[in-house]
């Protein structure tokens, strides 16, 4: 396989030597030039074709978020976007994940090593050069919940997504009606990120989404999503009422917070009431838990390969006998409902 080849776009000359070394590093990829604005930028993708675009939020000239609208619609490239650690830079980084970038990655905060920081782009940008683009707007839209109205029979939804798992929730929350299964998310993400997607999310969705917080109790209309950082997002039954319950722990299948840790605690505190879905991203995670929901008793989903950004997570789930069947993304919401509603109350 030839190396990929990367454009490194940002104002500041200090962080394109930083990307640039990190990449370089990696001897599967080949950073082929650098720009400091869009306009530079612009040209240089025409001279050089990047398999993948490395974009900062923040640039004179033209903001990264207009940029990425004019490169998904007019050469839709893989893109991951380089996010300042700060309330503005998630909200903007959202928008460009909701817009089709790939995946984001934050700048190295005060104190930060710039190695750490950047440490998971090169796996990132391999996983980009793989990815399966849409050109702007044939994103499936989210779709509102149709059919006969949900009726709360004890059922909880359980998901786990990675990369381009933003564009895919936003089509598959806001199918969850006002009253819907209490659901469970976790997508990997960086924590400063997470709050605004929950908030992105909400505002999308009938049912209520917020991140999740330690002891939050599972009801109709609820859907927790784990915070980015170094706690895992696990469901716990005490006294017969289902918590969130957030936990310390090192990172598992690579992750943390980790799908597998969620599916298995699912399992084991919901069992045959449980739906879980395993949704684009690159990597194993939530493979072997959503073998353990299925192995419990309950309904294993997987998102199709042909709607996927990356077929990885879904692939390994499927590959393992964890998923019962797949479905499109624009799909997705529907089934998870259809899934809830065959159970049983109880």
């Amino acid at each position: 396989m030839s190396r990929v080849t990367v454009l490194v776009v940002d104002d500041s000359a200090t962080m394109r030597s930083l990307i640039c070394a990190v990449l370089r590093r990696d001897p599967d990829i080949e950073v082929i030039g650098q720009a400091g604005d869009p306009l530079e930028a612009r040209e240089a993708i025409k001279r050089l074709n990047p398999d993948v675009i490395t974009l900062d939020i923040e640039m004179p000239n033209m903001s990264g978020i207009e940029f990425l609208e004019k490169i998904m619609r007019l050469r839709p490239t893989p893109v991951i976007m380089i996010s300042t650690l700060t309330q503005a830079g998630a909200d903007i980084t959202i928008e460009a994940l909701a817009l089709g970038a790939v995946d984001c990655v934050g700048k190295p905060g005060h104190g930060m090593i710039a190695a750490d920081a950047f440490g998971g782009l090169p796996e990132k940008v391999k996983a980009a050069a793989r990815s399966r683009l849409r050109p702007l707007g044939d994103a499936p839209p989210a779709q509102a919940a149709t059919g006969p109205a949900f009726k709360p029979n004890g059922s909880v939804v359980a998901i786990g997504s990675s990369t381009g798992g933003v564009e895919a929730l936003l089509s598959v929350i806001p199918a969850l009606p006002a009253n819907g299964p209490p659901t469970v998310i976790t997508q990997h993400m960086p924590g400063t990120f997470t709050g605004s997607f929950a908030k992105r999310l909400d505002s999308a969705s009938a049912a209520h989404v917020t991140e999740a917080v330690d002891g939050d109790r599972l009801e109709p209309g609820r859907v927790f999503l784990a915070p980015g950082g170094d706690r895992h997002l696990t469901v716990v039954k005490a006294g017969g009422i289902l918590r969130c319950r957030l936990t310390q722990g090192e990172p598992v299948s690579g992750h943390c917070p980790s799908v597998d840790v969620l599916f298995d605690s699912v399992a084991t505190a919901v069992g045959k009431k449980a739906v879980g879905a395993i949704l684009t991203g690159m990597g194993r995670d939530g493979a072997k838990g959503l073998l353990s929901m299925r192995q419990a008793g309950g309904r294993t989903l997987g998102q199709d390969e042909a709607t996927c950004v990356v077929y990885g997570m879904p692939k390994a789930a499927f590959e393992l006998g964890a998923v019962e069947r797949q479905f499109p993304v624009s799909r997705m919401g529907a089934q998870i409902l259809a899934a809830c509603a065959s159970m049983s109350e109880g």
